[in-house]
């Protein structure tokens, strides 16, 4: 496993993050990190998880950490609500979106600014906790594909597995045992061919499903399985975008 020292300036909130979490990190969870190098060392670019579990934000900054970066997230935006955890996320870089609405293009223009200004962002192309019924990639929303055809950057995928062992879709933490997790990043998402073209609709989907391609093989990798031919659609399957899809709607008093 190779470790990447940090270059960049941490900040206030990272001072008081990085000593009180990651040990508590290393305490719930052991690791495996693999090609971590495959992370540009300076310069901006997007950097792409499946996602497993709520705990993937915690897990997946301590895996870009470790290979020398600050990570940016688009984070939904009813966690900047309260002004307390509102302002250190904000001071620790992260940009708010508002889901499923108009507004979320804001977090675009945000993101596509970061990474013009070398910094790396990252994002759950999914859009929120998998769907499908095993855990696997389902199918991505378009926001990673329109910010890399955007800025020209790297997209660096990274697949993993482990963390839906330490904290279950819409579970409750399960802290013993110990739990594994392993992240393991690919090559960048060749999109070369697609800068130049007009980005519509047609072509973002496409370097959409190129970057869900590159996910689904690292985590296909890392877990010894073969994913479905077809990526779970939420949408086509009448499933929840987000909050809990088993939860049962409250039924309305008479």
């Amino acid at each position: 496993m190779t470790v990447r020292k940090l270059q960049q300036k941490r900040g206030w909130a990272w001072n008081i993050a990085v000593p009180l979490l990651k040990p508590l990190l290393l305490g719930v969870a052991s690791r495996t990190w693999i090609d971590g190098e495959k992370l540009p060392a300076t310069g901006g670019c997007i950097v792409v998880f499946n996602h497993l579990s709520h705990v993937d934000p915690l897990l997946s900054a301590h895996f870009v950490y470790d290979h020398g970066r600050l990570p940016r997230y688009l984070a939904k935006s009813g966690l900047f609500k309260n002004k307390a955890l509102g302002g250190f996320l904000s001071a620790a870089g992260q940009i708010p979106v508002e889901r499923l609405t108009r507004s979320a293009v804001g977090a675009y223009d945000a993101a596509v600014a970061a990474v013009n200004a070398g910094e790396c962002v990252v994002v759950y192309p999914e859009g929120t906790l998998t769907r499908d019924p095993h855990l696997w990639p389902m199918t991505g929303k378009s926001g990673a594909a329109r910010i890399a055809l955007a800025t020209g950057c790297p997209v660096i995928p990274v697949g993993q597995w482990g963390p839906q062992d330490l904290l279950p879709p819409y579970g409750r933490p399960d802290f013993l045992p110990r739990k594994h997790v392993t992240m393991k990043a690919g090559d960048p998402v060749d999109l070369s061919d697609l800068l130049a073209l007009e980005h519509t609709h047609a072509v973002v989907q496409q370097a959409t499903d190129r970057i869900m391609a590159a996910l689904t093989g690292l985590v296909e990798e890392i877990r010894g399985e073969q994913a479905p031919a077809e990526r779970f659609d939420a949408r086509a399957a009448g499933v929840s975008l987000i909050g809990n899809p088993n939860k049962k709607p409250k039924k309305e008093r008479p």
